[in-house]
């Protein structure tokens, strides 16, 4: 069953080398157990389609930290595809895996979590509100920025995203653009507190 898989597995990428590797000591191993004719003792290998093995195709490489790293290979992996179900779904689980490492103050792995699970599908505002606010934590202001215009693109009232931003754009010392997210925040929601102090305190600044 182990030298089906590897062999499924080559079906999508070929360049695996794990699974090249995999098919190479199970063949040795079958041939010393079952002989020569160890072929003829396999379960059939299913075909895997096309259309999957393109889709495998068109993501990065298979190094995680690499794809966590590199923003344009997760824009050119997600834009270019319509998530399914599956990947939405594995896209949820890794965003809840990354809101506990930022329970517990891991924002670095929050942040290879984050970048993972909009890997999977990129159509969820909140998971790039979340990783902005890990990195207005580790201070890489020009990132959160960037996450909170995605953010709002997908979702135009994320509350948390206008306040991230303005909080990122303050820190950048760019007060225009934060005292107009400030703004754009308090037209939708004109009773948040930590908003109305923020609002007070770049308005200071702007004078």
């Amino acid at each position: 069953m182990a030298y089906v898989d590897y062999k499924t597995v080559l079906q999508i990428d070929n360049s695996v080398t794990s699974a090249l590797e995999g098919i190479n000591r199970m063949t040795r191993a079958l041939m010393d157990s079952l002989g020569p004719e160890w072929r003829l003792k396999l379960p059939s290998i299913p075909l895997v389609p096309v259309s999957a093995q393109k889709r495998w195709n068109s993501l990065p490489s298979e190094n995680h930290k690499e794809k966590a790293k590199s923003k344009s290979k997760e824009t050119t992996a997600t834009k270019n595809r319509v998530p399914s179900a599956g990947d939405v779904e594995k896209a949820k689980v890794l965003k809840e895996e990354g809101n506990e490492l930022v329970k517990k103050g891991n924002h670095k792995k929050a942040i290879e979590k984050y970048s993972e699970s909009l890997l999977c599908s990129n159509l969820e505002s909140a998971t790039y509100s979340n990783r902005a606010l890990c990195y207005l934590v580790l201070k890489q202001y020009t990132e959160a920025v960037k996450d909170c215009t995605e953010a709002l693109k997908l979702d135009g009232k994320n509350v948390k995203a206008f306040y991230r931003r303005a909080q990122a754009h303050k820190a950048l010392k760019d007060y225009k653009s934060s005292f107009a997210d400030i703004s754009n925040l308090l037209q939708i929601e004109p009773r948040n507190g930590p908003a109305q102090k923020l609002w007070q305190e770049v308005k200071q600044n702007l004078h």
